[in-house]
């Protein structure tokens, strides 16, 4: 039976989206967070597991562009906006992805994202703040799903190749990263079981 640490070499897919206050990790603020675990079915193809996110408390000092809070559409002041600094925060994020990781077999996880050295990026940085010593993802190494979709249906942008993949999409959604971060995983698993589909990866037997 094919399992997801031969596929993927020991490491352990989880597609994450993260909104900021800016384009700067050493500066600018990480204001949510969310990641999708992504599981293996018997037959090789792969399906969206466990989702987690997290409304983080902007870091003492850090930058907040107001173009990126209409972007988001994120209020910080909203009275329904439980955030958390950025230790509980990714703590939230970071335990159940240990779990899948050990129970997977893997040895980490590789970070999944639509341009995802970004996302990696503050990832990374905000780990750093908070002194996080056991941070999951891999220092460098990512999958990003606008290559794949470049390769897969000639898009870059997220919302067109979710559309050419045949995914559903609700722009009044878009830019929450939950809902950003269940649709790339979608995505992903979309283009990789199309690759398991067409023959143009063969599991190992």
């Amino acid at each position: 039976m094919p399992t997801i640490k031969d596929r993927f070499r020991g490491f352990l897919p989880v597609v994450v989206d993260v909104e900021t206050g800016g384009f700067n990790n050493q500066t600018d603020a990480l204001l949510e967070i969310a990641a999708v675990i992504i599981e293996m079915n018997d037959d090789g193809t792969l399906r969206s597991g466990e989702t987690i996110n997290a409304y983080v408390t902007p870091f003492e000092g850090s930058n907040i562009e107001q173009a990126a809070l209409d972007v988001t559409g994120i209020d910080l002041n909203h009275p329904l906006r439980m955030s958390l600094d950025e230790n509980a925060a990714l703590g939230k994020i970071f335990t159940p992805i240990r779990k899948a990781i050990k129970a997977a077999g893997c040895t980490r996880a590789i970070l999944v994202g639509h341009n995802a050295h970004f996302d990696l990026g503050f990832v990374h940085a905000a780990a750093e703040r908070a002194g996080i010593k056991r941070n999951p993802f891999h220092p460098f190494s990512c999958f990003d799903t606008a290559t794949l979709s470049a390769l897969a249906y000639g898009q870059t942008v997220l919302a067109r190749g979710i559309d050419a993949a045949g995914i559903e999409w609700e722009t009044d959604q878009a830019h929450s990263a939950l809902y950003d971060t269940e649709k790339t995983a979608e995505l992903f698993c979309k283009i990789f079981n199309q690759a398991l589909e067409t023959g143009m990866y063969t599991p190992k037997t």
